[in-house]
């Protein structure tokens, strides 16, 4: 009966872990292949962006001793996929997904609103940041609408993201950073209208093509909230990824994975009519949706 009871006893940790959501390998683990999968099955017309996205996280959390946590600026014009890649993130890391206790999502005009408040706003997050990631390694902050953001707020967290062994006592190496940002999406249409223009296909288009203007009007756009940021200056930004604006084809495709999604069998006539109700630009040429797929949900209730 003592033997049984010590047993017990013994296991019982690792019972209450089984039940209970923990910074264990049981709850945040890498599936590579899922992400993946999910990006090319889920995702439509970003190219650059799946693969610095399966790149970038495969080869962070596959590294046991990085120099630095994972910084990841994710850019474009509304309903491309930033928030979508985002999730697909978290859910292929974090068995909880976006329920889990260590993600950690911020909005500019949610928990940064006046901008009279900003020196209590950097103290609060900074505060924030250093008590979870002090209680798991493996943490996960989204910065979304960084371009709502008042500029320097972010650089309070600048601290977390260097090359620093410890802080206090506490590593960051392990933690990931994401923010979102409206802010450069013109700097990427016109890129990629330029290829379009000179007949290339889109497909062509490489980070390279891009990164450079992207950084740049980033870094001097004082409405992206990371204007004259030292996170740029300093290279702290791993990579900036770039979506591009979507097509018309792009818009079907988001159709018809919705209606799967849905449960319902993908009708190539609807995803059609609900793709050419959407506005696109330039006016003269309709390449690209205004708006992405962004109003893809409420187009099929209105006809479902």
């Amino acid at each position: 009966m003592a033997a049984a009871l010590t047993g017990f006893l013994a296991s019982y940790p690792n019972i209450f872990y089984y039940f209970h959501e923990c910074c264990r390998a049981e709850w945040i683990a890498l599936n590579a292949t899922g992400l993946q999968a999910d990006l090319e099955n889920q995702l439509f017309g970003q190219h650059i962006a799946s693969r610095i996205i399966v790149r970038a996280v495969t080869g962070f959390m596959k590294n046991p001793n990085p120099k630095k946590p994972l910084v990841l600026s994710l850019h474009g014009w509304t309903g491309t996929g930033k928030n979508f890649v985002s999730q697909l993130i978290v859910e292929n890391i974090y068995k909880e997904g976006m329920d889990s206790s260590f993600v950690h999502v911020f909005t500019s005009e949610l928990h940064f609103p006046h901008a009279r408040e900003i020196e209590n706003y950097k103290s609060q997050l900074q505060h924030w940041i250093r008590g979870n990631v002090t209680n798991c390694a493996h943490s996960m902050f989204i910065f979304d609408e960084m371009d709502k953001m008042h500029p320097g707020l972010i650089d309070s967290i600048k601290p977390f993201v260097d090359y620093y062994d410890k802080l206090d006592g506490v590593s960051y190496r392990k933690a990931i950073f994401i923010f979102l940002s409206n802010a450069g999406g013109e700097s990427i249409t016109h890129t990629t209208l330029d290829f379009w223009k000179t007949g290339k296909d889109r497909e062509e288009l490489e980070l390279k093509d891009v990164e450079m203007s992207l950084s740049l009007s980033v870094f001097n756009n004082k409405n992206s909230g990371l204007w004259h940021t030292s996170l740029i200056d300093k290279n702290l930004v791993d990579f900036f990824v770039p979506f591009l604006p979507l097509e018309y084809r792009h818009v079907v495709q988001c159709a018809m994975a919705e209606m799967v999604a849905r449960g319902l069998p993908p009708d190539a006539v609807l995803a059609n009519k609900v793709a050419s109700e959407l506005t696109y630009f330039p006016k003269t040429d309709r390449i690209f949706s205004v708006k992405g797929c962004k109003t893809i949900e409420s187009k099929l209730d209105y006809y479902i």
